[in-house]
């Protein structure tokens, strides 16, 4: 588990005081694949940085199982650190290295066994598909394939915590999508606790267990992907989720609605099992009234589902109006007024 306790880094630049990361207060439980999601400048790296004390902390506390790693020792820290990989956006390969000197090098610096390097950097590029590549040089090597050894080279070392650093960033999206399957695999396969930090929110919703939103140094949203992506309740995090998943129509959709005669709209949102069941279909049959799905869909988010639609009902106002009432009851049921881009 790895806790962030009232923590906050202010930098001095010159005069300046800039305030990376203010007051944060955040669990990572064990076996969590955690994201750390926000715009450019509001403090994410900081954050992590702080987790194996590259940076410490102005104010406030780091436990890591239970242990405060600011007051350890230097020897304490050293050890403390093998217990963490990282993974980074730039790879940070030893370009005069081949693949396999790559991922022996942290065990090397750990006076491993000779034997036991060898063997563990086999069992590694096996795990991460790269068995053909030991003898390769990171400059004959793809993006991908550069991310798999920095991925091999941070588990060397059988870590309990594994860091990633905008670690899909240079990666085009097929590539992407294997990374984060490998990572997946990672957490599943040998129970590490992921704590990554992206601007991507495709990144958050592909692997990701929980999630949270920063903005300004501080975390201004924090919770499960589904519950977060379902209900977010902070500006920004609707920004960012609207970046993966067009909610509502585009206003130029919603004059083209307007000018037509089209009626009030309204949005429904289905979450879990709801989504399978006709609520629509035997609402509206009940009251007399008739629906029109104008916008929208239902998709699978962490295993469960989600339907956003948007909604218009032609009847006597009086029944519509009951429909409406009752849908309310069974889910989540709003008029779209207008929209914010």
């Amino acid at each position: 588990m790895i806790e962030f306790k009232q923590v906050s880094k202010t930098f001095k630049i010159g005069p300046r005081e800039v305030h990376a990361v203010k007051d944060v207060t955040l669990t990572v439980e064990q076996g969590d694949i955690f994201g750390i999601i926000g715009f450019s400048g509001a403090g994410k790296s900081t954050l992590l940085r702080l987790v194996n004390l590259l940076e410490r902390p102005t104010s406030g506390r780091i436990e890591i199982g239970g242990t405060d790693v600011t007051s350890l020792s230097a020897k304490e820290l050293r050890r403390q650190r093998q217990n963490i990989g990282m993974i980074f956006q730039n790879f940070n390969l030893f370009n005069s290295r081949t693949v396999a000197g790559n991922i022996a090098y942290p065990l090397k610096l750990a006076g491993t066994p000779k034997t036991e390097i060898s063997r563990r950097v086999t069992e590694l590029l096996q795990f991460v598909g790269l068995a053909d590549k030991a003898a390769n040089y990171p400059d004959q090597l793809s993006g991908g394939q550069k991310q798999r050894v920095g991925i091999a080279r941070a588990l060397a070392s059988n870590p309990d915590i594994l860091i990633c650093d905008e670690a899909t960033s240079a990666l085009d999206p097929d590539t992407t999508s294997d990374i984060l399957r490998l990572l997946k695999k990672v957490n599943r396969e040998f129970g590490i606790t992921i704590l990554l930090i992206t601007h991507e929110m495709e990144v958050i919703q592909s692997i990701c267990t929980k999630v949270a939103v920063m903005e300004d140094g501080e975390v201004i949203e924090t919770g499960g992907v589904f519950d977060v992506f379902t209900d977010p309740q902070h500006g920004t995090t609707e920004r960012f989720i609207r970046s993966v998943q067009q909610d509502l129509p585009s206003p130029g959709i919603l004059k083209e609605w307007r000018d037509a005669g089209g009626g009030k709209l309204y949005r429904l949102l289905f979450k879990g099992p709801i989504a399978n069941e006709p609520v629509l279909s035997r609402v509206t049959a009940k009251h007399g009234v008739t629906f029109n799905i104008v916008y929208g869909s239902v998709r699978e988010l962490q295993e469960r589902l989600f339907g956003n639609l948007i909604v218009s009902f032609a009847g006597d106002p009086v029944a519509t109006a009951a429909a409406i009432d009752e849908i309310a009851t069974l889910t989540d049921i709003e008029e779209v007024i207008e929209i914010e881009r």
